[in-house]
């Protein structure tokens, strides 16, 4: 046999390649930036970093082995070197777009990497296929910055599939319509006036907190987050602080919540504690034209009357008491009912002065009898 009719023959044992065509083979050689492919031709396939994948100075070296199978699509059967030009990503691409198409049609829920973040939204890459996200299709809440989901994993649906004009549509913001109504029914299903449930402060304000109850807000208004007052909302919590809630009323889907639990209700022992003819303490808590109020403790107010302020006349409470000044006074009056207490420093002045005179009555006596 001839040296001629021995090349032509090994020539024809190898397969012959189109441009275009779909190509299997194994991987014999991976560089940083170069896969080569033994495609059964009588030349190596070639697939560059750029035609391998779309994102940048990815090392090949970590994300190919030699001996993996893999499939690419023929760009040059002759490189000019002898060599065969193989892209991945175009041929992963037009998988891709198939299989985009079937989501878009079947509304498939979508999983993937946020590769790139831009002024108007998010791209994601599938199969080597990007899908663009709007700004206003990435959250079911306003977003000025979209800085923080840049390489989280996100899901989504295909809203938009057009291929031709490069148009293809994720929506996040669907998902997350459609978990918080699902959400919101089961809340509703089983939340009851009465239980104390645990939820996330999400907004405060100045009249009150915003708790997320998982599928619902409940207002935690200022009047209920204690039984005492509170000065100012944000004083007393900030968003993301986790706390245990009375629900107190719901209507629809409004739900007032409340911190004031029954057992601790500071007139529960009130009775005992300021009884009529009790001295008891407490701090000037306001003040009007009649009287002062006095904070026994958080919850409980009594009033002080301009008249029972002292013996000696008081035109106006500021003229004789400061607010945050401690005093003692005697109880006069308590109404548990009605939650009314009444107080006297001037009933606490006579009682000092019966028992000055009735001490020096018996200093008297003893003087008397010696």
């Amino acid at each position: 046999m001839s040296e001629l009719s021995f090349e032509q023959m090994l020539e024809e044992s190898f397969k012959t390649i189109r441009t275009g065509e779909v190509v299997e083979g194994t991987v014999i050689a991976v560089k940083e930036d170069e896969i080569v492919l033994n495609i059964g031709y009588k030349s190596d396939g070639i697939i560059t970093r750029n035609e391998y994948t779309n994102t940048p100075n990815v090392d090949l070296t970590t994300v190919v082995n030699v001996g993996d199978k893999m499939e690419a699509k023929v760009l040059k059967v002759n490189d000019g070197e002898g060599q065969v030009m193989l892209t991945y990503k175009r041929l992963a691409a037009e998988k891709g777009n198939k299989r985009l198409e079937e989501a878009y049609e079947s509304g498939e829920v979508l999983k993937a990497a946020v590769t790139q973040v831009m002024t108007g939204g998010l791209s994601v890459v599938v199969d080597e296929t990007k899908v663009f996200i709007p700004a206003s299709l990435v959250s079911d809440t306003y977003e000025k910055d979209l800085s923080k989901y840049a390489g989280q994993e996100i899901e989504f649906v295909i809203s938009e599939f057009n291929p031709k004009r490069r148009r293809i549509i994720g929506d996040r913001k669907r998902l997350l319509v459609e978990a918080k109504k699902a959400a919101q029914a089961e809340l509703l299903a089983n939340i009851k006036e009465g239980q104390v449930v645990e939820g996330t402060v999400k907004n405060v304000t100045d009249f009150g907190a915003f708790i997320d109850l998982g599928g619902l807000d409940g207002l935690l208004h200022i009047s209920e987050m204690s039984w005492g007052r509170i000065e100012h909302p944000k004083k007393v919590f900030k968003v993301g602080d986790k706390i245990k809630v009375l629900v107190k009323e719901v209507n629809g889907t409004k739900i007032a919540l409340s911190l004031k639990f029954d057992e601790t209700n500071p007139w529960l022992n009130a009775a005992q504690k300021y009884a009529v003819g009790n001295v008891v303490k407490g701090k000037v808590a306001r003040m009007t034209d009649f009287g002062a109020f006095i904070e026994l403790e958080p919850g409980i107010d009594a009033l002080l009357h301009v008249s029972q302020i002292s013996k000696e006349h008081v035109e106006k409470p500021a003229d004789a008491l400061k607010i945050g000044e401690e005093i003692e006074a005697k109880v006069v009056d308590f109404n548990e009912e009605e939650k009314k207490i009444s107080l006297s420093k001037k009933a606490l002045e006579a009682d000092a002065e019966e028992t000055a005179q009735e001490d020096t009555v018996q200093d008297s006596e003893a003087a008397d009898a010696e």
